[in-house]
């Protein structure tokens, strides 16, 4: 089933209509500052954040408690964010989960072996994380 890959630049009048209080995103980051900033954005907009270090520990967290969407780093110890992307996609509880790659390196579209909704580049603005996590949490609640 191919789902439509959300832009970024799409219209912003989507965050009018799209408040999601409490939504629970799963941010999977190496780079304890920068996991922390993103946080902090997240939090600020009404987001419950749950905080892993690395692929191995987003994936433990993904199989153990409740979330709505999956933020993670690309390249990340123990596990990358492109193999627990697979793993998600491949497990008939998680695989619903919209996710969204953060990656350093210059990519504009995802990719079909990605298999992920959406992709950032570093450094990610607060304001087009927030956007994107909206965009995809309306899209799958239409679904």
């Amino acid at each position: 089933m191919a789902q439509k890959k959300i832009s970024v630049t799409e219209s912003t009048s989507v965050r009018q209509q799209v408040q999601t209080p409490g939504a629970r995103v799963l941010l999977a980051e190496d780079d304890r500052a920068l996991r922390r900033f993103l946080q902090v954005i997240l939090e600020r907009a009404g987001y419950t954040v749950v905080p892993a270090a690395d692929g191995l520990e987003a994936m433990k967290i993904a199989l153990s408690s409740p979330v709505d969407v999956v933020v993670t780093d690309a390249m990340m110890p123990n596990l990358s964010g492109h193999e627990l992307c697979r793993f998600i996609r491949n497990s008939q509880t998680l695989a619903h989960l919209p996710v969204i790659l953060l990656s350093a390196l210059e990519q504009k579209e995802p990719n079909e072996g990605e298999q992920v909704d959406a992709f950032l580049s570093k450094p990610v603005a607060g304001e087009d994380l927030v956007s994107c996590i909206e965009k995809l949490l309306a899209r799958a609640r239409a679904n």
